[in-house]
């Protein structure tokens, strides 16, 4: 007894010490500047009155003294759109900060704004101001005023009447959005549509999807992720769903980040001057599909830029189809897959005959050791035409067609780099140098049914080959 006595009065005695000797830090005025991870904090573009995600700054004192910032505050005070958490405790103002030597602090930011147009920029600082003078990290982002779609069990998110889309608002969908049978939807130049992750679109039979952008107003339909780091991402959102009998008219608009872009079923679509790319499947998913589709760009899919599949009709004109991605850089990454076969969501495969595949003046080039691929199933009608191109090419056994003295390959150049400017996706520009086997090599009737490139130059005389001229 007296032992374990002996042994609790020591512990406590060995508690007080410890205490009495807790080490008793003294702050100093900083007397050099600060330094910060980054200098601007650019936010995702974000929609009235719905938060952003939190980014973060870390601040560092490189003295060999402990410091106290005399104060840290945000320029537009309690007024100012962004709020910010400096070492965990959140306000907009804060006095005598402590920062251990050669150690950091964390300032985290966010925005939750009240839109005020169509389209507004928000900006602030984070200042902070001491005896070795003022500095500040800048605050940036795009606030548009948005309106929502939102898909719940009480809300089945459909579309019942014909409608327009304006400009006016950004179009944020949740969940499914559905256009309703013999309903059409049309989307107005410079309207702006973001899916929210495990979203997207389904026209069903019999339903119109009008995108009509234009040259100057593009129509821009990606995921809500804003951050130039989503741009290059797959992923982010489902597909827009054609169901069969729909039909699509798309005009100078841009699709990407998704699983899959364009997902058709015994759909009529027209595709002209756009942009469809970084998609983790298919940019285009076809099956038994009716696709006419001029001047337009493709790369960074997972599985093919252009998947054909159960046969149907396609014409590509003036296409540039491409395939590079450092993140999918496992998948089969094709630019054109064309089979007669397809299976079903029950697992069955059905057949389909190809009426009709035309290739002209077109580029269709990859990383990967063949950019087209065709599997014919035998006894399947598969007609195809491939004219003035050109193509990346492995040989008969991968690419399931014979290259040379095949009369349904016609000037069509193999093999020769096209020169693309940068087919990386983050500076995606897919026009080709001056010095590329491509330039002049286009077919002049086949041009003049397109005589105007993708910026709308004009390529009746000496074409190039692919979308621009």
């Amino acid at each position: 007894m007296k032992f374990k006595l002996l042994l609790a009065f020591s512990f406590w005695m060995l508690l007080v010490a410890v205490s009495c000797n807790k080490d008793d830090i003294t702050f100093d005025s900083p007397s050099q500047q600060l330094r910060f991870s980054r200098d601007t904090v650019f936010c995702d573009t974000v929609y009235h009155q719905v938060r952003s995600e939190t980014y973060v700054v870390k601040v560092y004192n490189n003295e060999d003294k402990d410091v106290l910032i005399p104060r840290v505050n945000l320029e537009g005070g309690a007024a100012s759109l962004y709020r910010i958490n400096v070492d965990g405790k959140p306000g907009y103002d804060f006095k005598n900060v402590p920062l251990r030597k050669k150690d950091s602090l964390y300032i985290y930011v966010e925005i939750a704004p009240q839109a005020t147009g169509p389209e507004a920029i928000a900006e602030d600082k984070v200042i902070f101001t001491g005896p070795a003078g003022q500095q500040h990290v800048t605050l940036f982002s795009v606030v548009q005023d948005a309106e929502f779609f939102i898909q719940t069990p009480t809300n089945p998110n459909v579309i019942t009447t014909s409608t327009t889309w304006t400009n006016n608002k950004a179009k944020i969908i949740y969940g499914n959005l559905t256009i309703n049978p013999d309903v059409t939807l049309d989307i107005d130049p410079g309207t702006k549509v973001y899916f929210h992750k495990n979203s997207g679109m389904k026209v069903s039979s019999k339903g119109v999807l009008n995108i009509n952008g234009t040259l100057e107003k593009q129509v821009i339909l990606r995921g809500d992720r804003n951050d130039p780091y989503y741009d290059t991402i797959s992923k982010n959102w489902n597909s827009i769903k054609m169901e069969p009998a729909s039909i699509l008219n798309m005009n100078h608009a841009r699709l990407f980040g998704g699983t899959k872009g364009l997902e058709m079923k015994q759909t009529t679509a027209t595709i002209n001057n756009s942009f469809i790319h970084t998609f983790f499947e298919y940019g285009i998913y076809a099956v038994n599909s009716t696709v006419t589709a001029n001047n337009v760009v493709m790369n960074n899919c997972g599985l093919a830029s252009i998947g054909i599949f159960k046969g149907g009709k396609h014409n590509y004109t003036h296409a540039t189809i491409a395939n590079y991605s450092k993140l999918m850089g496992t998948f089969d990454r094709k630019g054109i897959f064309v089979t007669n076969e397809w299976k079903n969501d029950k697992g069955q495969t059905e057949q389909g005959a190809l009426q009709q595949f035309n290739l002209k003046n077109s580029i269709v080039y990859s990383d990967r050791d063949n950019a087209v691929q065709f599997e014919a199933t035998p006894g399947q009608q598969f007609e195809y035409l491939i004219q003035n191109c050109l193509l990346k090419y492995s040989g008969t056994s991968e690419a399931g067609f014979t290259f040379d003295n095949n009369a349904n390959v016609i000037q069509t150049i193999k093999n020769q780099d096209p020169q693309f400017m940068n087919y990386f996706a983050a500076k995606m520009n897919l026009r080709v140098k001056t010095t590329s086997p491509a330039k002049g090599k286009g077919n002049v009737t086949v041009a003049g049914t397109v005589p105007f490139d993708i910026v709308n130059e004009p390529r009746t005389t000496n074409p190039t080959i692919g979308a621009y001229q």
